[in-house]
This record gives C-alpha cells, sequence and structure tokens, in this order.
C-alpha cells in the first residue's frame, strides 16, 4: 500500500509539476505583452517629449514676431501721429490763408459793391502763386545763406 502512496504522490507532484510550467508560460506571455506595451510607452512619451519641444521653439518664435510686430506697430504709430499732426497744422495755416485771402479780396472790392463768394478756381490760383512767392523767397534766403 506504501507502494500506491508513493505513487500517488509522485503522480501529483508531477501533476504540479505540469501546472507549474503552464502557469510560468502563461505568466512569460503575459511578461512579453507587458514589456512590449512597455516600449510602446516608452515610444509614445519620446514622441510627446519631442512635440513639447518644438511647440515650446514655436511659441518662442511667436512671442518673438508678436515683440517684432509691437515694436514696428509702434513705430508706424508713432509716424502716423506725427503725420497727422503736421497735416492738422499745414490745414489750419491753410485756412488762415485762405481766411486772409478772403479779406484781402473784400477789401480790394468798392464799398457799394455787394460782397461775393469768392470763386474757387480764383481763390485757389490765388493761393497757388502766394505759394510760389514763398518759395521764391525762401530759394532766394537759403541761396543768400549758402552764398
Amino acid at each position: 500500500m506504501s507502494y500506491h502512496y508513493g505513487y500517488l504522490v509522485e503522480s501529483m507532484v508531477a501533476i504540479l509539476l505540469l501546472l507549474t510550467i503552464l502557469y510560468c508560460v502563461r505568466l512569460n506571455k503575459q511578461l512579453r505583452l507587458l514589456k512590449a506595451d512597455e516600449q510602446t510607452l516608452r515610444a509614445t512619451i519620446s514622441e510627446l517629449i519631442t512635440a513639447t519641444e518644438i511647440a515650446e521653439r514655436a511659441i518662442a518664435g511667436l512671442k518673438s514676431t508678436m515683440r517684432e510686430g509691437e515694436q514696428s506697430l509702434g513705430a508706424r504709430l508713432q509716424r502716423a501721429e506725427s503725420l497727422s499732426a503736421d497735416i492738422e497744422r499745414q490745414l489750419s495755416a491753410g485756412e488762415e490763408l485762405l481766411a486772409r485771402l478772403t479779406r484781402i479780396a473784400g477789401a480790394a472790392r468798392p464799398a457799394d459793391e455787394p460782397l461775393a463768394v469768392p470763386d474757387a478756381k480764383a481763390v485757389a490760383a490765388a493761393a497757388q502763386a502766394f505759394t510760389e512767392r514763398a518759395r521764391a523767397r525762401l530759394r532766394g534766403q537759403s541761396s543768400g545763406l549758402a552764398a
């Protein structure tokens, strides 16, 4: 009978050994899958790091472009403001000139003649002549200074 117990114990040990081997094979497959997933995860992390670096460089480039644009726009805005102020000064000078020309034309007419609205072409011609005389005077002054 002890012979049967020995055989039974050895059979159970063989079965347990077989189950252990099968379990190890199963665990080995799972470990291979996990290692493959680990490699995939590492590759994904590497790609994410690369994408983050590219995005950071792109953001830095955009910030630089924005700063340059602000500086350029600021300079253009200042130039536009100065041109606007120049135009405004020239317009007020032109309005003053037109008022003086109107007064001169009004003083030259006889007192009994009714006040006529000045002809726009005549006023423009008078203003052009006045401008030419002023330029000629300036040229004469600048040539006098150069001599």
